[in-house]
């Protein structure tokens, strides 16, 4: 494939967080690229030149050559095909494959003789051959591995974080055979200026992707352990992990909420398959069982501190700082402050949620939380920094003590501000 690459056109499947910046970069550099998405005010908004994530500039989108679309029949042509969708899962914590299997449905009636399919998103082991081929030729009447290709190559992308963005971190990429890797090679290395890793096969790509954020939920779940202990003993964790931090190698990982649509997600990806094979994981699942209940255990820290200044619990206002999943991002997906919102809710204590990321429509109809756009001085029983937001930052403790009343409660979840800046940290 020449480098200019002006005889193939490819399509992006999924224009959220890592299809996106990844269909701007392709056109970028010099490929015709058709960005597809289901939902028509994404298209819309990107047909505008916005992007409603938040995460790529406006300049940036209106400059683009990518042709936007949430209609299947203009994939029509396209040669190559990357797959960026989401990969939730069930409330039975079990991986939830259909944006994946309705992505290849969209495609497989427009893939002709020689089409690439490449797999972006996070999966276990295997799903890219056993689950998508089936699926592709099943909708296509074609052959994986011999008319269609298959190659699978992770996202990294880490929303709110510019320093690591695609073109800055190694990318993984692995194929059936050696020249459909030439070929997706010739895709990426123009693009991701790190560099590439070719994995020996597709399944150990899979595998590799799968524990990258498996290994940070342990040390997560390792640190918010320590929290949960150190809570009961009166020790501030975050003290002590300072104090053991003048040791070399001890790593500076820190107690907190694990949400978002990988860390927390993406550990049952690899237990499913275990289980499947026979194996039924202790650590990563009691890792998990940790970091899932550390929401309702920050609720609990609140109730205990507000009754020992005698702040009545029950009809109490709490405001809540941020609901997003990490800070500087609009990114709500599996948003564990939404733990924190619940519990609350079950001492019949009154949330207020505010979130300069995430418009109140959004917290109301799809989250179902009391969303406000002001903040008054004055209103609070209790202020909890959910999500660290720069916003908040700026802001500091003194302003955001000044949200609640006299002898209000001020718990600092992220640590932001300091010991002396708060009432609670983890």
């Amino acid at each position: 494939m020449p480098r200019d690459a002006t005889d193939t056109r490819i399509a992006v499947l999924g224009l959220g967080y890592v299809g996106l910046p990844l269909a701007l970069a392709l056109a970028r550099n010099r490929f015709d690229v058709t960005g597809f998405d289901t939902s028509t005010a994404t298209v819309n908004a990107l047909r505008e030149g916005r992007d409603p994530n938040g995460e790529v500039s406006d300049d940036a989108v209106a400059a683009s050559s990518v042709t936007y679309t949430h209609t299947a029949a203009d994939l029509a042509g396209c040669s190559v095909f990357i797959i960026a969708v989401p990969t939730p899962i069930t409330d039975a914590k079990a991986p939830d494959l259909n944006p994946i299997l309705n992505a290849c449905a969209t495609i497989a009636p427009h893939l002709t003789d020689g089409a690439l399919v490449i797999l972006e998103s996070t999966v276990y082991p295997g799903v890219t051959e056993e689950v998508c081929g089936p699926a592709l030729a099943a909708g296509s009447g074609l052959e994986p591995g011999r008319q269609i290709k298959l190659a699978y190559s992770p996202e990294r992308v880490n929303p709110g974080d510019a320093e690591h963005s695609m073109e800055n971190v190694v990318k993984i990429i692995a194929a059936q055979d050696a020249e459909t890797l030439a070929r997706v090679e010739a895709i990426y290395a123009p693009v991701v200026k790190a560099g590439l890793h070719r994995a020996s096969s597709i399944a150990t790509a899979e595998a590799a992707k799968v524990i990258e954020n498996t290994q940070r939920d342990l040390n997560i779940a390792l640190v918010n352990e320590f929290s949960l202990i150190f809570s009961r003993l009166g020790l501030d964790t975050l003290e002590v992990l300072e104090a053991a931090g003048t040791k070399w190698n001890f790593l500076p990982f820190r107690p907190g909420l694990v949400g978002g649509h990988c860390i927390g997600v993406d550990p049952y990806y690899l237990t499913y398959r275990a289980e499947q094979m026979g194996y039924h994981p202790q650590v990563i699942l009691a890792g998990r069982r940790i970091n899932d209940q550390m929401g309702a255990h920050v609720a609990q820290m609140l109730v205990k501190a507000m009754l020992s200044r005698d702040i009545g619990v029950r009809g109490a206002r709490v405001l809540v700082l941020g609901y997003t999943f990490k800070e500087n991002c609009a990114d709500t997906r599996n948003t564990k402050v939404a733990d924190i919102v619940s519990e609350l809710a079950a001492y019949s204590v009154s949330v207020d949620v505010y979130d300069p990321w995430v418009g109140t429509d959004r917290l109301s109809l799809e989250h179902h939380v009391n969303g406000i756009e002001t903040l008054e001085n004055g209103t609070y029983d209790a202020v909890v920094v959910a999500v660290g937001h720069q916003e908040f930052v700026e802001m500091g403790s003194d302003a955001l003590r000044k949200l609640g009343k006299p002898g209000a409660v001020l718990f600092d979840i992220k640590g932001v501000f300091g010991k002396s800046g708060s009432d609670l940290r983890l």
